[in-house]
């Protein structure tokens, strides 16, 4: 069984580079934009190893106009697990009583 890396990357860039960050994100299916302002961005990665998102990182990085690149938030979940229903706190109720 494999697993999923879910994280955050925010991108700092400078104005007149949001299309060079928008045109990277489209070329790689693991990324989208999740918010994106003037200057900044917010990218949600979803991989199936962490070697992927440091690669990501790595070459956000050197995109013209780039500033910086950080990791905000990660998560790690097994991929069968993704599968299963989430647990509602309807039915955590239901398993305490």
């Amino acid at each position: 069984m494999g697993e999923q890396h879910i994280s955050s990357l925010v991108v700092l860039h400078r104005p007149d580079s949001a299309s060079v960050v928008r045109e990277f994100m489209s070329a790689h299916q693991a990324l989208q934009i999740a918010a994106e302002g003037d200057c900044r961005c917010v990218l949600l990665c979803e991989t199936d190893n962490q070697r992927a998102i440091v690669d990501h990182i790595d070459a956000l990085s050197l995109l013209p106009g780039v500033i910086n690149v950080s990791l905000v938030y990660h998560h790690v979940e097994p991929a069968d697990e993704l599968d299963k229903p989430a647990m509602t706190m309807e039915s955590k109720q239901g398993a305490d009583a």
